[in-house]
């Protein structure tokens, strides 16, 4: 293999593996929709990427089926011109996930995954590693404040750091050495239809840790694990579990807490990012860094000087006046923890949401959890649904999730091209942009706003 070729470049977890085979003197190239920051970062970096489906355009280097492995993301369509030329032309193509599959039986996979915390432990644990004497690779699903990417590369760590995704049943292709599940709310049920099909999903799963690994378990689950003989399980959770957390202090924008391990527990450990549901997910990503050697130290070292991931509680603005920032939650369970984080840290003062729902069919799904879960908030303003790769559902909008708001809460409904104008005409004290579309790529201009009006 001398090249290889990405149909869909410019996704978060996409750009990681290219980042990778760039490291590794291959020729890559690649088509992506839309230029963004991440595809002009890869292109910068020796990519060759272009942006119309156009089959003359993939480069003379990716054109031999001998010598060019061909990766592309399940959002691309069947029918994309470019995939159907590589499929007609007897190509090696591959889903990202068979990829880092192949990684993992090459390496020690330390594998995050679940419905939601799975980027920050992920991001957590590799940060963890990397700055320990056990050092590793790592394939992110978000770019980490500490390394300004999602990739982190080791000349000779054996062990790899990989963000584990359910969807279209990807973490399937994996065989984790360790992992964590952190959550199984039913989510992707466009891909998985039931709910009893998504935590199936996640008990296969399970099977395929290797025997001498582990598995740790956030405590209270639905989903059933079965493990293969010579798998230790561990559980963990906040409150309980064999890894848990006792003596949480939260004061003056700080959190502090001693993490309560049976191998060796550890006092005292800081926050980095002082939020409050980091405190769980620091529990799962020291408990694996733990069972893989690192030392109390460098538990502690690594937590406090984790910075955070980008969309992950990204404080875009903070002092006194005001708070903005954006977060990446768009399940309902993780509107429901960034909403109760917010009301812990800022529980004096006024909290506006801005939310962009993501997917018809989650929205469909799970209006009456997403309006129960902003209800926390005392102003919650809703824009369209972001469709991503879905056609529109009729009946299906934001006014389903406005509608369910609790009495009592200020709402408001406006299209994603007023938000600028809306954030120039209101004061906010503390301002939250949620969800996981293109909203997000407005918050810079609207923190820049709100700090003019002090």
């Amino acid at each position: 293999m001398k090249s290889v070729y990405f149909v869909g470049a410019g996704g978060i977890g996409m750009s990681a593996i290219a980042r990778y085979f760039l490291r590794q003197g291959k020729t890559v190239a690649g088509y992506d929709k839309t230029p963004s920051k991440l595809t002009e970062a890869l292109e910068q970096e020796g990519m060759l990427i272009h942006y119309d489906e156009d089959v003359e355009k993939i480069p003379e280097a990716c054109r031999d089926p001998k010598e060019t492995l061909v990766i592309y993301t399940p959002a691309i369509p069947a029918e994309h011109k470019e995939l159907q030329f590589f499929r007609n032309g007897g190509f090696d193509i591959q889903k990202r996930a068979q990829v880092l599959g192949t990684l993992t039986r090459e390496h020690k996979g330390l594998c995050v995954a679940g419905t939601h915390g799975k980027t920050t432990t992920s991001t957590m644990c590799a940060h963890i590693m990397h700055e320990s004497s056990m050092d590793c690779n790592a394939f992110l699903g978000g770019i980490s404040k500490n390394y300004g990417t999602n990739y982190i590369l080791s000349d000779d760590s054996d062990y790899v750091v990989i963000e584990a995704d359910e969807f279209d049943r990807s973490f399937h292709w994996l065989r984790p050495w360790m992992t964590v599940i952190t959550s199984s709310d039913p989510d992707h049920l466009d891909i998985y239809g039931t709910k009893e099909a998504y935590l199936e999903s996640f008990r296969h799963y399970t099977t395929l840790i290797q025997p001498g690994g582990a598995l740790i378990i956030h405590e209270g689950l639905e989903m059933k694990a079965n493990v293969q003989e010579g798998v230790r399980t561990y559980t963990y959770g906040t409150d309980s579990g064999d890894f848990h957390a006792e003596n949480i202090k939260i004061e003056r924008g700080e959190i502090t807490f001693d993490f309560i391990s049976p191998i060796e527990s550890v006092r005292g450990v800081k926050l980095g990012q002082p939020v409050p549901i980091n405190i769980d997910n620091g529990i799962g990503a020291m408990a694996m860094a733990q069972l893989n050697g690192c030392t109390a130290d460098e538990l502690r070292r690594g937590m406090e000087t984790y910075a955070g991931v980008d969309r992950r509680f990204d404080f875009a603005l903070r002092n006194d006046k005001h708070v903005v920032l954006s977060d990446y939650a768009h399940h309902p369970k993780e509107i429901y923890q960034s909403a109760k984080s917010m009301k812990q840290v800022y529980h004096d003062r006024h909290i506006t949401a801005i939310f962009q729902p993501h997917l018809y069919t989650r929205t469909r799904d799970f209006y009456k959890d997403f309006a129960e879960a902003l209800s926390q908030l005392d102003e919650v303003i809703l824009c369209d649904i972001y469709p991503a790769r879905e056609k529109p559902i009729p009946g299906v909008t934001s006014q389903l999730i406005y509608d369910n708001l609790a009495p009592g809460v200020k709402k408001q409904m406006i299209k994603k091209e007023e938000v600028l104008d809306f954030v120039h005409s209101r004061d906010f004290d503390v301002l939250i942009i949620l969800g996981a579309g293109d909203l997000d790529n407005y918050v810079p201009e609207i923190a820049k706003i709100i700090e003019s009006k002090e």
